[in-house]
């Protein structure tokens, strides 16, 4: 069976290929510029195609027994668009098996949902990797200094996440369903500033600020206003349900999740100076 893996060279999209590797399977990895990819095995195919350019993706697909879908591309992360045209082509292909990195809403969870296609969407609350945003002001000034600091997220390892799309591709079972991933915990920033000191053997502050206090540090990093009065608005209203820690890992891979202390240690090199 070869499976397909889309954004293959991205921070999750790695992960998943290794782990299908581990597993033994044949995997083909999409990247807009293959030419340019050195980072992936000599074992695994890499070939191009643009997942919102679905005329060029004839030739990855072919062949194809299974799919990782990415449900955003760019840079900005803007939903697919694409989705229906995607879904056509793939069961046109003989694709039997989708994992669809989203929440399974809007054009592309309907798409999916119609494929005839053994479909499962796989969706992390938030990525542990997300925090090598700090990387550089930590390296810089061993201070993180944001507003809300009371919030709460139930951080998945980006390896995790491809932990459990890897297993439902290789060996399916999860057809129809949406799993939602998490950590085993749900961290304030600054639990997780503690943990990245430990992981370094740093001392780094956690400093809240308020609101205006935001908006003239973000001002003085060059911060479009749009920019900072969204970050704004999304941390004041962050929803309970993103520090719901879930069973998913557990469940799929059969070993608890990584915590964000584990994540730390590996990759405590980025946060040092």
């Amino acid at each position: 069976m070869t499976i397909l893996v889309t954004g293959a060279t991205g921070t999750l999209g790695r992960h998943v290929v290794e782990r299908l590797r581990q597993a033994g399977q044949t995997v083909r990895a999409l990247t807009r510029t293959p030419a340019e990819v050195t980072s992936l095995p000599d074992d695994v195919e890499v070939v191009g195609g643009d997942l919102t350019k679905p005329q060029t993706m004839a030739a990855a697909l072919d062949g194809v027994s299974a799919v990782h879908l990415l449900g955003a591309t760019g840079h900005d992360h803007a939903p697919l668009q694409t989705g229906p045209q995607l879904m056509g082509m793939a069961a046109e292909a003989g694709v039997q098996r989708l994992t669809v990195l989203s929440p399974g809403e809007g054009e592309l969870g309907k798409a999916v949902r119609d494929s005839g296609m053994e479909w499962t969407f796989i969706w992390p609350i938030d990525l542990m990797s997300n925090a090598l945003g700090w990387a550089e002001v930590i390296r810089r000034t061993a201070e993180v200094r944001e507003p809300y600091a009371n919030r709460r997220t139930a951080s998945a390892d980006e390896a995790d996440v491809a932990a459990v799309a890897a297993t439902v591709l290789a060996r399916g079972g999860y057809a129809g369903r949406s799993l939602i991933v998490s950590g085993p915990e749900a961290l304030m920033p600054a639990d997780k500033v503690s943990a990245i000191a430990a992981a370094t053997g740093r001392e780094i502050r956690f400093t809240e600020l308020t609101d205006d206090q935001a908006r003239r540090h973000w001002r003085a990093e060059g911060w479009p206003e749009e920019g900072i009065e969204f970050m704004l608005h999304m941390w004041a209203t962050v929803p309970e349900t993103v520090a719901r820690v879930t069973s998913t890992v557990e469940e799929v891979v059969g070993r608890p999740p990584r915590t964000f202390a584990q994540w730390a240690v590996e990759h405590a090199d980025a946060f040092r100076a």
